[in-house]
């Protein structure tokens, strides 16, 4: 059976005892209440009412029928309280997944949020696939790239990141660097492992590295930033981490280089507590996450 509505009437009938009652206090017409009875006794092939001119008055079967619908209905009661619980409480999981290239952004700010809230565990997972906030899967996504236009996500501007080539002391003291672009070739170069990747570094890098000079290639973006810093090869990383690390500039950033990073929640999360609350110290921590 598929018949919640006409279940809940009669149990509204029966607990207010009316129809009159019953359509008031489910804002139907009365015709609706009778009809929904009428429906739920011929699929049962069994009365639940006795009609008669003072009203209707519940069979056995109706009140065998009662005692379900008020479990049922006191269960999803239940539910729908804990489940605004949920949504109110600071307490929980929260989930924010990112490209590796820019999940270092999200340290300082995970730090400082579970030093606010203590009761809530963040887990940050990184991975070039896309995680369907629709279907759950993450709280908040951290996007690089031209806008996010997935319908349904809250889409916010993250950070302007600058990215160029750099090389450690080590390599710089071995190898030198490359004073002009007919140098690259003496060089070793980093690059990743998909070589479809279609964003503008990527492409000059093909266009301008010969292809047996990149001779290290990785999908995950932490082990080629530990390429780089243990001077193995010249590889791509955002300006201030290169200057944090020490890091030598080989080859200067360019404006169609620059990452523009995107906040995205689902619509049907954005206004639950954790994330706002996460949100609220993205915004106090400097980054533009209205």
């Amino acid at each position: 059976m598929n018949n919640w509505d006409e279940v809940k009437t009669a149990y509204y009938v029966v607990k207010l005892g009316t129809v009159s009652a019953a359509a008031d206090a489910l804002n139907v017409h009365r015709a609706t209440i009778i009809r929904h009875i009428d429906t739920l006794e011929d699929e049962l092939g069994e009365k639940l009412f006795q009609r008669h001119a003072r009203g209707y008055t519940p069979t056995e079967a109706g009140l065998d029928l009662m005692q379900v619908a008020r479990a049922t209905d006191d269960q999803f009661n239940h539910f729908i309280g804990r489940t605004k619980g949920r949504s109110t409480e600071l307490a929980g999981e929260l989930v924010v997944t990112s490209l590796g290239v820019i999940a270092s952004l999200l340290t300082e700010p995970i730090r400082i949020f579970r030093d606010k809230y203590p009761d809530v565990s963040v887990r940050l997972k990184t991975s070039d696939r896309l995680f369907q906030l629709e279907y759950g899967e993450a709280h908040v996504a951290l996007r690089a790239g031209t806008k996010p236009e997935q319908p349904d996500n809250v889409v916010r501007h993250f950070a302007g990141l600058d990215v160029g080539f750099y090389a450690s002391p080590a390599y710089v003291a071995k190898h030198g660097v490359p004073s002009e672009p007919s140098q690259y070739a003496q060089h070793t170069f980093i690059g990743p492992d998909n070589p479809q990747i279609r964003a503008p570094l990527f492409k000059w890098l093909t266009a301008n590295i010969p292809t047996d000079r990149i001779k290290l290639r990785f999908s995950d973006e932490r082990l080629a930033y530990g390429a780089i810093q243990n001077g193995s090869a010249i590889g791509y990383l955002q300006t201030q981490y290169a200057k944090d690390m020490g890091m030598v500039e080989v080859i200067a950033p360019r404006p169609e280089w620059r990452i523009n990073a995107w906040l995205v929640t689902h619509v049907d999360l954005h206004r639950t507590a954790k994330v706002q609350a996460f949100l609220q110290v993205l915004r106090e921590h400097g980054h533009d996450a209205n």
